[in-house]
């Protein structure tokens, strides 16, 4: 005999506790707006899993204004820059000479941790370890979901709204009608190599380079431990890969006249990471509602993926509070829209940034030329320069 469900009522239903998901309900709750986020994975396994995060101005905004911890500030690492170095020679961007902004390095999974721990603190509702198994009604005033917590208990959620925030192998997705919805995506021919390092910094900025061996990106995680990267098969084993083999292959892609040479360390964690864009359109089918990368992804060539989710999370934030404040749904029912205009600035941006410091295997030589003399055409012009840098550190008015 099947289980009877439990019922729990809210006004908002989140389906994914990452750092989206953890944001949005932050937001709402201070705001006065009940809601309960249910979260496929243990709260360990988000906050272990190593990922880069490289934050715009406005989502640091967004933690520390809102009231999160502000570890973000005394453990994140401001950037005023990047380093393109292409044809074995750098060329510093500063942004902040640029267009007067910043970024900050901070890793996705301490976001992660101080969300949660805020959520807890206030008395959230966020549920781990709780498997969805059904999204029911979404095109009623009634919408529901069902999920089965780890103990086996099967509960269901009625609430005003849904939103999907459960990453890139949505559940919350898969649930809107083919009839109504159009797939965006484009698949790359190459992934990236990543490991973490205890090492010091290589650098005092990011260095992006273009090589004839392939991209390669030397970013860091703080002073003692770095991040880095290079262009790689999207099949390749990590397990056939010694350090030394690593940072050879590392160190002849950054390689210069210059004599630039890496800071090394024991190697703790490699991976192997996929490269594709996709976007779904529209992000929304009747009380259902997507956000971060349940309904776009990017290449993390440009740093947009956690930005574009928080992005997404302000958009609707403010759709929901104006909702429940004055009954009005216009701004609901714009979501979609006013979301995407950023999304397609964020993905031609990743695109280009990809296609310009990536050089696959048996690429045309024309098209290997073509990139470098982008490069160029970049860094010799003030105005090209400040493109990169302002879509890199984030469109302040759109």
């Amino acid at each position: 005999m099947a289980q009877e469900p439990r019922i729990l009522r809210t006004k908002v239903g989140i389906i994914g506790g990452g750092p989206a998901g953890l944001m949005l309900s932050h937001l709402l709750s201070g705001a006065g707006i009940e809601n309960i986020v249910v979260e496929k994975n243990d709260h360990a396994t988000i906050r272990n899993t190593h990922r880069a995060g490289i934050l715009e101005a406005q989502a640091v905004r967004m933690l520390t204004d809102s009231g999160v911890e502000g570890r973000v500030l005394s453990h994140g690492d401001e950037h005023a820059g990047i380093d393109l170095r292409f044809n074995g020679e750098s060329h510093p961007l500063d942004f902040r000479e640029l267009v007067d902004a910043t970024v900050t390095l901070y890793a996705q999974n301490e976001i992660f941790v101080d969300l949660a721990a805020a959520r807890v603190r206030d008395g959230g509702d966020v549920r781990y370890s709780c498997e969805v198994t059904e999204i029911l009604d979404v095109e009623s005033k009634n919408p529901k979901f069902r999920f089965t917590d780890a103990n086996g208990a099967v509960y269901e959620v009625h609430a005003d709204i849904l939103v999907g925030a459960d990453g890139s192998r949505s559940f919350a997705r898969r649930q809107m009608p083919e009839s109504t919805r159009q797939d965006f995506k484009v698949s790359y021919p190459f992934a990236w190599f990543g490991i973490l390092t205890e090492a010091p910094k290589s650098a005092p900025e990011l260095i992006y380079a273009n090589s004839p061996h392939g991209f390669a990106l030397i970013s860091q995680r703080s002073d003692s431990v770095q991040r880095m990267y290079f262009q790689c098969d999207p099949n390749e084993n990590v397990e056939d890969w010694s350090d030394d083999r690593i940072f050879d292959e590392l160190q002849r892609r950054v390689a210069g006249p210059d004599g630039f040479e890496l800071k090394t360390g024991p190697i703790f964690d490699k991976t192997v990471l996929g490269f594709r864009s996709f976007v779904r359109e529209p992000l929304s089918h009747g009380r259902l509602f997507l956000i971060g990368d349940a309904g776009h992804t990017v290449p993390p060539t440009g740093a947009k993926g956690l930005n574009l989710a928080f992005a997404d999370v302000k958009v609707l934030f403010e759709a929901l509070d104006s909702y429940y404040s004055t009954g009005d749904d216009t701004l609901l029912g714009g979501y979609s829209q006013q979301a995407l205009k950023r999304i397609w600035k964020a993905q031609n941006f990743s695109y280009w940034m990809t296609s310009m410091l990536h050089n696959p295997i048996g690429a045309d030589p024309f098209m290997t030329r073509r990139a470098l003399g982008e490069l160029d055409s970049v860094t010799s012009s003030t105005y090209g320069q400040q493109y990169l840098a302002e879509a890199y550190t984030g469109w302040p008015n759109s």
